[in-house]
């Protein structure tokens, strides 16, 4: 009998097994799919976003305050220093861009090679690795969990470490089935909730699939010209049902909050140029070129792609010249350019995002140990926990930092 039972052959799974078994003890790790790491495969476009570049006060500056406290001690114990320093000795160099994402060097199947070279630790070192292998239902009740049905079979340990993931990406197994487990048994959990995520739009603009928006600002209303309720610095990019993009998966948790408390509105902004100064700019413009057209003033602000839809709708022809702009039209060109307005946002899609938000509360968990609170054997990490930070590699590296945490034991 294995003296420590991992569940979940992800990040936080592989070096919860790791540390465990570096340590001595005999560890098995259950992974439901037929390999380890799916998600972790297909993370950053399938080139592995590792984690972000820095010290650990600035990780943990991403975080929300609450997360970040929780995180200090595990992310200082196992840092993004170490993660890198873990994969170079097994052979995957790594690199920082300019906006501090660290990836494996560019080659093919670079995010296999970091799963690879986390199984090869993992097996170096002793662990039982079985795939295919889904827990179906934990036995037992506070203080100690009894063991984990698997399919027919209940396997006991002394140690149970749950790193199952959360509920994004259904397709990879995270089903996020374990948080209703763990709330039978008493634990206090927070439901799934979208994070990071596409945002459908209610009127989507699929002939615009591929066009991007740069430099600007997504902005979040209560309705529209509603009083603000966040925004994000980003590019966006519109998909065949809404849009997304780096200021896009950042928003959508907090768009898909307001949307159920009523209504939202999206508004994506320039934040170079102010409406009053590019009105003045216009005006000139109408004075010392009257012939040049509407449509080729706003394709200096806009992409081209979007420009006469725009006018059409805005009952703008696209032949229209600047010396037949009326004073409303004007305003609407420059609107246009200023603060383009996407509409309200549908339901946005729990599913698809990088991450989920919800899972085990903060509160109710040792953050040295990962053991939860009023449970003798029973700890969770990664994804598990109620932890959602920012897109550019700070979830895997709270997932490894949990993970390493979860396996001192």
């Amino acid at each position: 009998m294995a003296k420590v039972i991992v569940v979940g052959g992800g990040a936080a799974g592989l070096v919860a097994a790791w540390r465990a078994a570096t340590l001595g003890h005999r560890v098995l790790l259950l992974e439901a799919n037929g390999r380890l790491g799916v998600k972790l495969r297909i993370s950053g476009g399938g080139k592995c976003n590792i984690t972000h570049d820095g010290p650990p006060r600035e990780l943990l500056a991403a975080f929300p305050k609450d997360q970040a406290r929780f995180l200090r001690p595990s992310l200082h114990a196992f840092d993004n220093g170490a993660v890198l320093d873990l994969l170079r000795r097994e052979g995957v160099e790594t690199y920082a861009r300019d906006n501090g994402r660290v990836f494996p060097q560019d080659r093919p199947g670079s995010a296999g090679l970091v799963v690879t070279a986390f199984e090869q630790l993992a097996r170096r070192a002793g662990v039982e690795l079985r795939t295919g292998a889904r827990v179906s239902a934990l036995k037992g009740r506070a203080p100690r969990l009894e063991g984990l049905l698997l399919d027919q079979e209940r396997i006991h340990g002394e140690t149970f470490i749950l790193a199952t993931g959360g509920a994004s990406y259904p397709e990879t197994g995270t089903r996020g089935e374990v948080l209703g487990w763990l709330r039978e048994l008493g634990v206090p959990v927070h439901p799934w909730f979208p994070a990071l995520a596409p945002i459908p739009l209610s009127r989507p603009r699929p002939a615009w699939e591929g066009v991007a928006l740069r430099g600007g600002e997504l902005r979040l209303s209560a309705g529209a010209g509603g009083r603000r309720l966040g925004a994000f610095g980003g590019d966006i990019l519109f998909t065949k049902s809404g849009i997304s993009g780096p200021a896009v998966l950042e928003l959508s948790q907090a768009t898909e909050r307001a949307r159920r408390g009523g209504p939202a509105w999206l508004t994506y902004a320039s934040v170079m140029e102010l409406p009053e100064a590019l009105d003045a700019a216009l005006q000139s413009e109408q004075r010392a070129n009257p012939r040049l057209l509407a449509a080729t003033w706003l394709q200096r602000h806009l992409p081209e792609r979007l420009v006469e839809p725009l006018l059409q709708e805005a009952g703008l022809g696209s032949a229209l010249m600047l010396k037949d702009l009326p004073r409303p039209g004007r305003r609407t060109l420059v609107g246009l350019a200023t603060a383009l307005p996407l509409g309200e946002p549908q339901a946005v899609p729990l599913a698809r995002g990088e991450v989920a938000a919800g899972g085990v509360e903060l509160t109710a968990v040792d953050p040295r140990t990962m053991a939860l609170r009023d449970w003798e054997n029973l700890r969770v990490c990664g994804e598990l926990l109620d932890i959602d930070g920012p897109v550019g590699g700070y979830n895997l590296q709270a997932a490894f930092s949990t993970g390493y945490a979860a396996g001192t034991i």
